[in-house]
């Protein structure tokens, strides 16, 4: 397959590109700086490596992207350059989890070790919260067993035992051993706070255009491209700021509460 895939859900930029050749998969890669940075480089970038690769974009048999969680101004920047380049090429679009990336990134890492595998995946949210997901791996086959959420670090470690509890008991038949680590870049940032399980291994990992690669070609033959239109970020957190709306009503509740009018919280909610 020819691939063309990138990810702007951190504060790193990466993009690779495949193609198959008579001496097997060649790839170009490319690393930056993510975050607001992404927006200004990313289309340049990806045309550069795409000539390296002496590759059009109608040559690709998909544009693949990481879709978040992850950066509210990168994961806009990723759906919407997908989206424009797919438009203009007439091709397909692959979005792919990030917390999937960064899982198939800390596999990688570990190396073909364990044949089957439970990941719990994490990224940084900031505002003392982090984005989690678990997926568990049989040979090159992942499955989601709990889908991307907001939780506090202080959380993680029962939602994580909770999930995995859950599950069929060896869900690999073949009764290989079930390799279990946590796996992100929330250890420097929470440490003990997280209170990982001593038995589990902890992976510190993000995900990457590599790792996208390593996970699109099982992906587009199980037929998860979509149109450029379909092709949307996946937010978990729905509201990062009130609306002006929302804080002078809050005011408002707040200097009635003092006047002693009606206890706190007596101010009508509003649904965003």
């Amino acid at each position: 397959m020819r691939l063309l895939a990138f990810d702007t859900s951190t504060d790193a930029l990466s993009i690779a590109v495949c193609q198959a050749t008579s001496g097997g998969p060649a790839v170009q890669v490319f690393r930056g700086a993510g975050g607001a940075a992404a927006s200004a480089t990313l289309i340049g970038s990806v045309m550069d490596l795409l000539r390296e690769a002496d590759l059009q974009l109608r040559d690709l048999d998909a544009i693949c992207f990481g879709s978040g969680p992850g950066s509210f101004t990168g994961l806009r920047t990723a759906c919407s350059v997908a989206q424009g380049l797919a438009y203009g090429a007439d091709r397909t679009v692959l979005p792919v989890s990030s917390l999937l990336a960064l899982a198939q990134n800390a596999r990688t890492q570990q190396g073909d070790s364990a044949r089957c595998g439970c990941i719990t995946a994490m990224l940084d949210a900031r505002m003392d919260q982090v984005y989690a997901a678990i997926y568990a791996y049989v040979g090159s086959d992942w499955t989601c067993l709990q889908a991307p959420c907001l939780l506090a670090p202080e959380d993680v470690a029962a939602w994580s035992q909770r999930s995995v509890d859950s599950q069929p008991q060896g869900f690999d038949a073949s009764g290989a051993e079930v390799w279990q680590a946590w796996a992100g870049n929330v250890f420097e940032a929470y440490g003990e706070r997280l209170a990982a399980p001593p038995s589990v291994a902890c992976i510190t990992a993000a995900p990457d255009a590599l790792a996208i690669l390593q996970l699109a070609p099982t992906m587009v033959l199980a037929g998860a491209c979509v149109a450029p239109e379909q092709a949307l970020p996946l937010y978990v957190r729905d509201k990062v700021a009130k609306t002006t709306g929302e804080r002078a009503l809050e005011k408002a509740d707040k200097a009635q509460h003092l006047a002693g009018q009606v206890p706190a919280g007596g101010a009508e909610p509003i649904n965003g």
